[in-house]
């Protein structure tokens, strides 16, 4: 066996004589496990909401989004037809219209946007598993328009009502200032048929009406849409299938993924996560520090048994590296500990939902991979950094 390391398992095992030292190594120990678990249990409920905060995202968002670089709306036509059903790793693509509007109901008011959709856009998008009251857009109510749980608690809008009309207007497209007001706006009346809630954010900005419906209040052709959402077979794919669109639509079209629609709320998720990872870090330095504080009185305390090693032929490095390897063992024990109870504790929250956020929510934890390998690494580089730190006491002067 490694003389370093058979005499670090032994001062490490081994009680002290001096209960100061079995204390101090102790709480040493503890400081690791906690600060262990800690960065652990943050890590994974990190992971835990950017998997519940993507799933809200994939039921609204598609996988690819193509609009036009110039103007808010274009032509979709028997060249772009053809280009997307012949293009490898496509599942299914709608046309969709987007535009901002005014809405009016039982003298309430309030401004969102509508969203005009094909009878494809329930094969792109999983919206429609969100309409908890009524029903999704029917072909059969040509009228019929599904709003947002904020704009329904707003306007105090319900569904199928048949006296009161939902009143959407929009500005008339054209040139020059307007000189009468009651003739600058385009109205339709609608009839709610459904109302969803998915996000505070969604549920206050769109209302769904079928793509004929937006076209006819916009006043656009039937070949006329503002974008259309693709939704891929595999995501892996992705990347791909961008490149070669790209080069097959030609410049005038921005294609995005579902990441770049939604970039600051991924950056804002990612930069949560780096400083929620800092802090803890800090704290596990300062925890650290106990170690350190351990193997310096460790050092102290076996100070005849070190000029011992040394008389019979021990170096300087050598019992440096007794301690280094003394903290980093120390470490290694915190960090299985704390690791462990981390993971546990992880596996009962997804299984038992001991947290809640609601009485029916759970708070999301992920138990990945990528957060074992990065407690570890952390773990052991501050556990390693700690004890070479506190093994630099040791000098020759010592040990004569």
């Amino acid at each position: 066996m490694n003389f370093p390391l058979y005499i670090a398992k032994r001062y490490l095992f081994s009680k002290s004589g001096n209960n100061t030292i079995n204390i101090i190594t102790f709480i040493a120990a503890i400081g690791v496990i906690i600060g262990t678990l800690a960065l652990f249990i943050v890590l994974s409920g990190f992971s835990g909401l950017r998997s519940f905060s993507s799933g809200f995202l994939k039921t609204s968002d598609p996988d690819i989004k193509i609009t036009s670089i110039k103007g808010k709306s274009y032509n979709f036509n028997t060249n772009i037809q053809k280009i997307l059903k012949s293009q490898k790793g496509i599942v299914s693509f709608s046309k969709v219209i987007e535009e901002r509007a005014f809405f009016e109901y039982n003298k309430k008011t309030h401004i969102a946007y509508i969203k005009g959709v094909d009878t494809n856009y329930v094969h792109v998008n999983n919206i429609d598993t969100t309409v908890y009251l009524g029903t999704w857009l029917d072909t059969k109510i040509p009228l019929g328009v599904v709003v947002g749980n904020g704009i329904s608690n707003t306007l105090s809008v319900g569904v199928f009502d048949f006296i009161e009309p939902l009143k959407i207007y929009v500005p008339k497209p054209g040139k020059g200032y307007i000189t009468n007001p009651k003739n600058a706006f385009k109205k339709i009346n609608t009839q709610p048929i459904g109302i969803f809630a998915l996000t505070d954010e969604l549920d206050k900005k769109f209302t769904f009406t079928s793509l004929e419906l937006a076209q006819e209040l916009l006043s656009y052709s039937p070949q006329q849409i503002s974008a259309i959402e693709i939704k891929v077979k595999n995501l892996n794919n992705r990347a791909q299938i961008i490149t070669e669109l790209k080069a097959k639509l030609g410049s005038n079209f921005k294609i995005q993924t579902r990441e770049q629609l939604n970039a600051v709320f991924y950056k804002m998720l990612n930069t949560e996560n780096l400083a929620s990872y800092l802090i803890f870090t800090l704290i596990l330095i300062i925890a650290l520090f106990n170690v350190i504080g351990a193997i310096i009185m460790m050092i102290l305390d076996k100070k005849d048994n070190l000029k011992t090693l040394y008389s019979i032929g021990a170096t300087i490095k050598e019992i440096k590296h007794i301690f280094v390897l003394q903290g980093f063992m120390l470490s290694l024990f915190g960090l299985f500990i704390g690791l462990s109870t981390g993971i546990i504790l992880v596996l009962l929250q997804q299984k038992y939902q001991l947290f809640m956020i609601t009485q029916h929510l759970a708070y999301p934890v992920e138990l990945t991979l990528s957060n074992v390998i990065t407690v570890i690494v952390t773990i052991l580089i501050l556990g390693f950094l700690a004890s070479k730190i506190a093994s630099s006491r040791i000098s020759k002067k010592l040990v004569e």
